[in-house]
């Protein structure tokens, strides 16, 4: 009989990356490592107490020393002899680890109390960047605490024991962490449910024995001992293997946590799906994580009767998430997790080889095409348990949740980065601008986190009392219009919005601490020293950067839109999607600006202004072109959002017949209980945009359409068109002899294609 994968201990390998390298060592083997750490996919494998962890740094071949001089290989205090330079790591020790740290903070303090004299004197129209240097070194430093933080827990899961619970992943060991340090401290508040992260460890470890029990590993009632079954489990059901894929299709609950906490304790990969999914983007889905197994919500199985055919067809092992009346070959997960122990399991069950082998699949959304599944690293769930440090909470602050948990969000931003301060979440499974204030209010609620349509329809609410007397002091969050954010801080402040940019599959990140009106972050060499980036000049025509006489790219202007991007390195690498490289395809650029770079393309234009503000402008494939010039989408619709009869805008570039280029359309949605006013719309985007600019068509409608994270189908609606004899909604066309906007009736529409009208 082959050896168990269970029970081999596993090699090394020459890709292998550590994590303590990955917080601030050297770069120079950023790229070999990244790109092995994503094309060897390597599944987590069962660790002797004696096997080497990803956690751990130094080389030797007699044992690395790790921590405050513990043998890797002996567990012995260091007292033969000391290492000579050769032989010390980058970051070994944590006493060098936070020497370095402070040194360099101080370093930059000197650095920028010494140069502000001279620069003062020679380049004194430089002044509207320096008057926020102090911000900008008060981020950087909590920054590198941040990451020096992070760096002493990795060390000290690298010296725990590898059969215990904290020599596990990074959930794994944080979760255990917290149970041990704050066992009473509630972690999570559903309803009328609450549970205290002693709870949510004993949890998580029943449904990590559930999933153990389906890979064929019993740990027996003591939990020491191994045994490969040679049986499968649950019936005809062959075991799931060691890294195979299991795919959540569940409601924001407490049990989707328990069961991604399990499956991550077990050494299981994880596919969060979103829950609005059928039929065929449900199985392409499935397919390109290469899932072997699916846990879903009863509530969906009617839903999705018409699919268990050709899921059962694929394979998959189908589990429910509840007690309700399954149909055949579908069993009650939540009821096999009760039955088991909730002792802890073998961290080395759940230890990565590297910290860049892909532990969770978080699906784009899928707004320009079919979903893809992008690789989420051990390295990005340890570096999402800073997000809140970074944002200035603590862990006495109550945050509210109200985002899909398949979302990235909701799960690493929400509730991991909740776990890297211990604090209290508040989550709920759907949200409703109506029960928001009163929640606050019931929870104590000080942190919340949105995106921007959530403040939209805050703002939009009937004043109420619970909305008054909160203890609500910070909103976090992306996507907030500076119209939104000014009504919603003057109506429901004080409160200080933390306005943040990222992408799930992306390997850069920006922080509005400064609480600037509209900017998404700060382009300071400080902030960009701590998570470098860079605008680059975007052609709209070619969609390719503009590149100069030798090849590289050209940075941008201040006020000029610019692509962003970020180098590609082992602190900040991109893994890419499941399935072929082509899914990757023009998210890596190179020759940026030097011969070799990498670089990964965020396909998002942003501007930098003269204060070194970063504001949003538009999504590269939004921008279009009409007459000659660029026209973003972002820009008309906060031009629009301004008039007071409108409530909600979107738009977006419809092609016309007989003319070059995409002519701007606008869906409107309007304010109760306001009526459209066309005459006023007209005056005010010509006053406030150029003619190129100014929307040639109008579409009123009810509501508009967005994906389940509340983003804006402009695909769809581009497609659709503008035809009155498909749409059942009232249309408008600008008439630009006419100088209004008119009806768009069939006569028009037939003169507009025969080119009797102009727009």
């Amino acid at each position: 009989m082959p050896e168990s994968p269970l029970g081999r201990k596993p090699e090394p390998g020459p890709g292998r990356v550590w994590a303590a390298g990955c917080l601030g060592g050297s770069a120079h083997r950023a790229e070999r490592g990244c790109r092995e750490g994503a094309e060897r996919g390597a599944a987590p494998h069962a660790l002797p107490a004696s096997a080497p962890s990803p956690w751990r740094t130094g080389t030797g071949g007699g044992g690395s020393w790790v921590g405050r001089g513990v043998c890797r290989r002996t567990r012995a205090p260091r007292r033969e002899r000391s290492p000579s330079k050769s032989e010390r790591p980058v970051i070994g020790r944590e006493p060098l680890g936070r020497a370095r740290d402070e040194g360099t903070m101080a370093a930059l303090l000197l650095l920028s109390l010494l140069l502000l004299p001279l620069l003062l004197l020679r380049k004194l129209h430089i002044w509207p960047r320096l008057r926020w240097l102090a911000a900008d070194l008060a981020f950087a430093v909590r920054a590198l605490r941040c990451k020096r933080a992070l760096r002493a827990r990795a060390l000290a899961a690298a010296a725990a024991d590898p059969r215990g619970p904290e020599g596990g992943c990074s959930l794994a060991w944080r979760l255990a962490q917290l149970a041990r340090q704050r066992p009473a401290h509630i972690f999570l508040i559903h309803g009328a449910r609450r549970f205290s992260y002693a709870e949510a460890e004993r949890e998580s470890n029943r449904a990590a024995r559930a999933f153990l029990r389906a890979r064929g590993w019993d740990a027996g009632l003591g939990g020491g001992a191994e045994d490969e079954r040679a049986a499968g489990v649950a019936g005809a059901a062959a075991p799931l293997a060691p890294g195979a894929t299991v795919a959540l299709l569940l409601p924001a609950c407490p049990e989707f946590l328990w069961l991604w906490f399990g499956l991550a304790k077990a050494g299981l990969r994880t596919a969060f799906v979103p829950a609005a999914l059928r039929r065929g983007p449900l199985l392409h889905c499935l397919r390109s994580c290469g899932a072997r197994a699916l846990v879903l919500a009863p509530e969906f199985l009617e839903s999705l009767e018409p699919d268990l055919p050709a899921l059962r067809a694929m394979g998959l092992r189908l589990w429910a998430a509840g007690p309700e009346t399954h149909p055949a070959g579908i069993s009650d997960l939540l009821a096999e997790a009760s039955a088991e122990v909730d002792e802890p399991v073998p961290g080395y069950l759940s230890a990565p080889q590297s910290i860049m082998d892909t532990c969770l699949y978080i699906f784009t959304s899928g707004t320009t095409g079919l979903p893809k599944a992008a690789r989420i690293s051990h390295l990005k769930i340890l570096q999402c348990q800073a997000f809140y440090q970074l944002c200035g909470a603590h862990q006495e602050d109550v945050i509210y949740l109200a985002l899909p948990l398949y979302h990235m969000s909701g799960s690493l931003l929400g509730i991991v980065g909740c776990l890297g301060i211990g604090a209290t979440v508040v989550l709920k499974s759907k949200f409703s601008a109506g029960q928001f204030w009163e929640d606050c209010q019931q929870h104590r609620v000080t942190v919340f986190q949105y995106i921007g349509e959530l403040c939209r329809y805050l703002v939009n609410q009937p004043p109420s009392k619970a909305e008054h007397g909160h203890k609500v002091r910070l909103a976090v969050g992306s996507g907030l219009r500076p119209d939104t954010w000014e009504r919603f801080v003057r109506r429901f402040g004080p409160l200080q919005v933390l306005e943040t940019y990222g992408l799930t599959e992306g390997n850069v990140a920006t922080f509005n601490y400064t609480g600037q009106l509209g900017a998404v972050g700060r382009a300071s060499w400080l902030y960009k020293h701590v998570f470098p980036f860079s605008l680059i000049r975007y052609d709209v025509t070619t969609g390719e950067p503009i590149r100069d006489t030798q090849g590289h790219c050209v940075a941008t202007c201040p006020g000029e839109p610019g692509l962003l991007v970020a180098p590609v390195s082992q602190q900040s690498p991109f893994l890419g999607y499941a399935g072929g490289p082509e899914l990757g395809r023009g998210k890596l650029l190179k020759d940026v600006f030097r011969p070799g770079d990498v670089f990964f393309n965020t396909g998002d234009l942003l501007v930098c202004d003269d204060q070194g503000f970063l504001r949003f402008h538009d999504r590269t494939g939004d921008t279009f072109r009409w007459k000659g010039e660029n026209v973003a989408t972002t820009e008309v619709a906060e031009a629009l959002e301004s008039l007071d009869f409108l409530q909600e805008v979107n738009v977006y570039g419809v092609t016309v017949p007989g003319h070059e280029g995409r002519a701007g359309m606008a869906a409107l949605v309007l304010r109760p209980p306001h009526s459209l006013d066309l005459v006023q719309l007209y005056a005010h985007v010509s006053e406030n945009l150029p003619p190129y600019a100014w929307p040639r068509f109008l579409r009123l409608q009810e509501s508009l359409a967005t994906t389940e994270t509340f983003k804006q189908q402009k695909v769809r609606m581009t497609k659709e068109g503008f035809d009155p004899s498909t749409l059942p909604d009232p249309l408008y066309v600008l008439d630009q002899a006419g100088g209004a906007y008119l009806p768009l009736t069939p006569a028009r529409y037939s003169a507009l294609l025969a080119g009797d009208l102009r727009i």
